[in-house]
């Protein structure tokens, strides 16, 4: 019978952990002061964008077409497409409050994981109307609206409508042909990019048709999203200084301990990551604006201990850049899902007040 000790020797991540252990990211967050900081940022950023693909994925002119318009009594959501690539559309709904002053500042909403954006504007997959929120996105779209924002919220890729159209194989997905996040994964893999690229490319577009709009301040511009919306979120304030305070639900934590610790979607990797430390780390791209974090204290894919070490150490990145700011938190009961008691006031007071 063998032990544990060479059972564990014959698995293949045994090797790819001590690999991962041994290494000394070029990129993590060492900088004890200020100025330092703000010139690991300068690299830093440049290096990540290089990274996931931004200097390789083709841009375009928005070209914004506006396909629907529904009064909701108290907002307006329009449905529009825009180009974010040459050969790439976008569907966007934008929710507008009606009686909020203008130019409205505006909240990018990452929906996660499930049927796609309607799920996150209070549709159901339909595209039926529905009354009260439902699931764990919870209409978050609706409610940050509520609140006196605009609201953009995008079509991610790979959901809903922009998922991968496999009718050539002349099978159901699920059977011999690859889900459309990891289908795209791997041919971005492939080109030397990846879907995390791709999708904050499509959200750099979307702030620049934002930026258009004269009902819009983007000078006051947040961005709110769960799981994979919250990965979004996360690299997207990244990369992107424009937004100026985020909400990152269900996602903030540990490569270590979430992502490379067990079954995570194909669409949240990226080749080589291991360059850029920890994503407390990256959250040094972030400071010193300010960000709050959701977590459920049961969520199975994101560990609340990982969550804490990692807000831990931001708060810690905030002293480094003479910020007495510390990470916004919601830890709340339950599972993988929006809480929003705190979000939703947190950015109605970064943005508005």
């Amino acid at each position: 019978m063998k032990t544990s000790k060479e059972t564990r020797d014959l698995q293949p991540s045994t090797e790819l952990w001590r690999m991962f252990d041994s290494i000394k990211p070029k990129y993590a967050f060492k900088a004890e002061k200020a100025g330092d900081a703000r010139s690991w940022q300068i690299s830093t950023r440049k290096a990540l964008a290089e990274k996931i693909g931004l200097g390789v994925i083709p841009k375009a002119s928005p070209n914004p077409r506006k396909i629907e318009s529904v009064d909701k009594k108290d907002y307006v959501r329009e449905k529009i497409l825009i180009q974010t690539g040459p050969n790439c559309l976008m569907p966007v709904y934008i929710l507008i409050p009606k009686n909020a002053p203008r130019p409205l500042p505006v909240v990018i909403a990452y929906h996660g994981h499930g049927y796609g954006v309607k799920d996150i504007v209070g549709l159901w997959e339909d595209g039926a109307e529905r009354s009260a929120p439902d699931g764990y996105h919870k209409d978050f779209a609706v409610s940050i609206c509520r609140r006196g924002f605009a609201v953009a919220a995008p079509e991610i890729s790979c959901f809903g409508e922009r998922q991968t159209d496999f009718s050539y194989l002349n099978v159901k997905i699920g059977q011999q042909s690859a889900s459309t996040c990891t289908h795209s994964a791997m041919l971005a893999f492939h080109l030397g990019i990846s879907v995390v690229g791709l999708r904050v490319h499509d959200g750099m577009r979307l702030v620049d048709y934002l930026e258009t709009r004269k009902d819009m301040d983007v000078s006051r511009l947040g961005a709110m999203g769960i799981s994979g919306g919250g990965m979004n979120t996360f690299f997207s304030t990244c990369l992107d200084t424009r937004i100026k305070a985020c909400v990152v639900s269900g996602y903030y934590s540990s490569f270590r301990d979430s992502l490379l610790a067990m079954h995570h979607c194909a669409c949240n990797f990226v080749p080589g990551m291991v360059e850029f430390g920890e994503m407390q780390d990256l959250f040094g791209l972030i400071a010193p604006r300010p960000m709050l974090v959701e977590a459920g204290t049961y969520d199975p894919i994101f560990p609340i201990k990982a969550v804490r070490k990692a807000v831990a150490r931001a708060n810690e990145i905030y002293k480094i850049f003479g910020s007495d700011r510390k990470v916004e938190t919601d830890y709340f009961e339950g599972r993988h899902q929006i809480s929003g008691k705190k979000a939703y006031d947190f950015l109605k007071d970064k943005l508005i007040m």
